[in-house]
């Protein structure tokens, strides 16, 4: 046996997942109120009639106690019920007559059947009768079995109307809960459409209630944000025209230092612009994807080779994948480019089947990146870049139909990880 410490608690058993449900939790306190009132009232309903029956067993009793006492007197012989100290006469009841000179009546099995006895003083005996109590006893028994069997009967029924009536709502419940689900995963058309809610006449639940508020706040939602990204469409739109414009006339500088620096500042801004143009379309789900079929190794290459940075590409297992070839490029690109502007290197993209991992050996992703996803516009603070470049690989990864994981490695260092569905030819052989 191991001994356990001091102060440590005991761990409660897990309960299976269903027993959280609101159906079997309904369930068992239905049965336990019923239970209940059934018991109550089976109780209530025996000792009524047990108390009448033994009241008129006894009531019968003494009548023909005080008829064979009268005759005991007179010298008459007595009855084939009556005797003095008849033998199966209950010791308590002989003393009470014999004894003490009180009458009193009992309840007492003779040869295996009930019997009621009375029983009186009699010159310093116990004279006693007896009535047969089987009949009483029989239906005071069979009452009881009635009582039972009717309380299974409506505690049975209770539990279908009451689960029926529980799970009608209960459904309703993962109805609401599952659209709020859609909506939280960016599905902004989502709707539950309660018809309670949508007729005023009719009267409303709480359930109804909150299908309702969800339903508003989706419509809210979706308002604020088809508001928010037409902005920034426009926004990068109008900012095109200028920008062409301003990089024609900063080609007129004359060559020099000032020159450079607007030529780069230009290009930056175009850059920005173009990645706001690219996640307002990502945004408004109107990509269409061009799918073929590409080897990926030889494609994570050319990636890294186009970066023009110091980045090693290992191909543990080439696989062929059905892919859009420019926006995983786009993918790839903006990984590594995120790696090497926020990461430290060696840098190093491995290819493992259809999953390709690029890993940094920097201070790793922010824990809000981790947690929720990448965000635009917000990134660490000292850190450069605008949070757009991750932003649009979730989203150009989410079009092609990838997974993409970020994680920090144990031993240090920023893990994006790209699933792709891999290309079976079943034609092989």
């Amino acid at each position: 046996m191991t001994a356990r410490p001091a102060g440590a608690r005991r761990r409660r058993p897990r309960l299976p997942a269903w027993t959280a449900t609101l159906t079997w939790k309904a369930a068992v306190f239905i049965t336990v109120m019923c239970c209940a009132l059934a018991a109550l009232l089976g109780a209530l309903v025996h000792v009524s009639v047990s108390r009448q029956t033994v009241d008129t067993a006894r009531e019968k009793a003494l009548d023909r106690l005080e008829e064979v006492t009268v005759a005991y007197e007179a010298g008459e012989p007595l009855p084939p019920f009556a005797a003095v100290d008849p033998p199966g006469l209950p010791p308590a009841l002989r003393d009470l007559a014999a004894v003490r000179g009180q009458r009193g009546t009992v309840v007492a099995d003779l040869d295996g059947r009930p019997t009621m006895w009375a029983a009186g003083p009699a010159d310093g005996r116990a004279l006693a009768v007896r009535v047969d109590y089987s009949l009483s006893a029989s239906t005071i028994s069979g009452l009881d079995q009635a009582i039972l069997g009717s309380s299974v009967l409506a505690i049975g029924a209770t539990l279908l109307v009451g689960s029926f009536a529980v799970t009608r709502v209960t459904r309703r419940l993962h109805l609401t809960a599952q659209v709020a689900r859609r909506i939280s995963a960016g599905d902004l058309d989502a709707r539950v459409n309660d018809p309670r809610t949508k007729d005023p006449s009719r009267p409303q639940d709480e359930v109804a209630t909150v299908s309702g508020a969800l339903d508003t706040m989706a419509s809210s939602l979706q308002r604020k944000l088809q508001s928010e990204q037409r902005f920034t469409a426009d926004v990068a739109h109008e900012l095109r025209t200028p920008l062409t414009g301003l990089s024609a006339a900063a080609e007129l500088l004359p060559p020099g230092r000032p020159a450079e620096l607007v030529r780069d500042r230009v290009r930056a801004m175009r850059a920005l612009t173009e990645d706001l143009l690219e996640i307002s379309r990502l945004e408004a789900r109107t990509e269409e994807v061009d799918l073929d079929v590409h080897a990926l190794g030889p494609l994570a290459g050319r990636v890294v080779r186009a970066s023009g940075t110091d980045t090693e590409v290992r191909v543990v297992r080439d696989a062929r994948v059905e892919t859009d070839k420019r926006r995983l490029e786009r993918v790839l690109g903006n990984l590594v480019a995120n790696a090497h502007r926020h990461g430290r290197p060696p840098v190093v993209v491995s290819v493992d089947g259809p999953v390709v991992t690029v890993r940094d050996h920097g201070p790793g992703y922010p824990e809000y990146l981790l947690e929720h996803g990448p965000q635009r516009f917000r990134t660490e603070s000292g850190s450069k870049g605008h949070g757009l470049g991750l932003t649009i690989a979730a989203g150009q990864a989410a079009v092609i139909g990838a997974e993409l994981v970020f994680a920090n490695a144990p031993d240090g260092g920023a893990e994006a990880r790209l699933t792709l569905p891999e290309y079976i030819d079943f034609t092989e052989s």
